[in-house]
C-alpha cells in the first residue's frame, strides 16, 4: 500500500475542500467517510478515484472493504491526517474519495411507474432531506423529486443521514415548472401536508392513483403556488396540548407508512 506522509499532500488537500459544494461540483467527487455509506456506493456502482486508510483507527467493517479497492488507489496514512482529511470528528480508518454519477432530471422520471412518490420542495436541512432518503426507502418509495433544490445530493450530512440510501440511483432533480408538467403528464394526484389541510391523511386514499406526496421547507412549509396546485391539502391528526406541528421529516415518515400501510392492505385483499 502506497503511504502519505505530509498534510501538503494534494490528494489530502482535495478531499478536505470536498466538503464544499463548490469544490464538488468543480471536481464531479464526493467524500464517504464511513463504512456502512461507502459499501452501499460501491454496491451500487459508484467508483473510487482514491482512499486513505489508517490501520490505527481501522474497523472491522473498513479493512473488510478493502478487497473492493483497487490497491493502486489506496494511501495509508496516520490517524493525525485521516482527522484532516475525514469529514467527521472521530474518524473511521477509512476515507473514500469517489467519483460522482450524472443527476437525474425531469426528462428521466417519465420511465418510472412508481404508484407513490415523495417531492422535496426548497429543503434547506441536509439532515432532513438525508433521514426522508433513509424513510423512503424502508417504507417502499423508490422515487424522489427534488425540486427547486439548493443542496447537492453528495453532501456529507445527506449521505450520513440517508445511510447510503441516497446512491440507490431514484432521486431526481426538477424545478417546480418541471415537477407541474411531470404530475399532470403522468396523471399524478399532488398531495400536501398542511397545517390547514381540511382532509385527515388517513381519510385519504392512496390507491386511487398515483400519488406525490410533497413536502416544503421546514420552517414555511408550501407556497401559495404549490397550495393552489396541490389536489388534496392533508393533515396530521394531533392530539397532544402544544404541539402544533411536525418536524418535515417526522411529517413525511407519517405519510410514507400511512401509503405503505394501504398498499400492503390492497395487496392482501386481492
Amino acid at each position: 500500500m502506497q503511504q502519505i506522509t505530509s498534510f501538503q499532500n494534494s490528494k489530502i488537500k482535495l478531499a478536505n475542500k470536498l466538503v464544499s459544494k463548490r469544490h464538488r461540483e468543480k471536481e464531479g467527487l464526493f467524500l464517504v467517510d464511513y463504512a456502512r455509506d461507502l459499501k452501499r456506493a460501491l454496491a451500487n456502482g459508484y467508483a473510487v478515484e482514491y482512499a486513505f486508510y489508517s490501520d490505527v483507527l481501522a474497523t472491522d467493517e473498513d479493512q473488510a472493504l478493502l478487497g473492493d479497492i483497487e490497491p493502486t488507489s489506496l494511501y495509508e496514512i496516520s490517524d493525525a491526517l485521516m482527522e484532516k482529511a475525514s469529514y467527521r470528528q472521530n474518524p473511521g480508518g477509512l476515507v473514500a474519495v469517489m467519483r460522482q454519477k450524472a443527476m437525474l432530471t425531469a426528462a428521466d422520471a417519465g420511465l418510472v411507474d412508481s404508484p407513490h412518490l415523495l417531492a422535496l420542495v426548497d429543503l434547506r436541512k441536509p439532515g432532513n432531506i438525508g433521514a426522508l432518503l433513509r424513510t423512503a426507502d424502508a417504507a417502499g418509495i423508490d422515487m424522489i423529486c427534488l425540486v427547486d433544490s439548493v443542496l447537492d445530493i453528495y453532501n456529507p450530512n445527506i449521505i450520513r443521514a440517508s445511510t447510503g440510501t441516497v446512491f440507490l440511483g431514484n432521486i431526481y432533480q426538477m424545478s417546480r415548472d418541471e415537477a407541474f408538467a411531470f404530475f399532470e403528464d403522468k396523471a399524478i394526484a399532488i398531495v400536501a401536508a398542511h397545517l390547514e389541510g381540511e382532509k385527515s391523511l388517513y381519510d385519504l386514499d392512496f390507491n386511487r392513483q398515483r400519488t406525490a406526496i410533497v413536502l416544503g421547507t421546514e420552517d414555511k412549509g408550501l407556497d401559495e403556488i404549490w397550495v393552489n396546485q396541490c389536489d388534496e391539502l392533508v393533515n396530521i391528526p394531533m392530539v397532544g396540548q402544544v404541539a402544533d406541528s411536525l418536524n418535515v421529516s417526522v411529517s413525511g415518515a407519517v405519510f410514507m407508512y400511512e401509503a405503505l400501510r394501504q398498499r400492503q392492505m390492497k395487496m392482501k385483499q386481492t
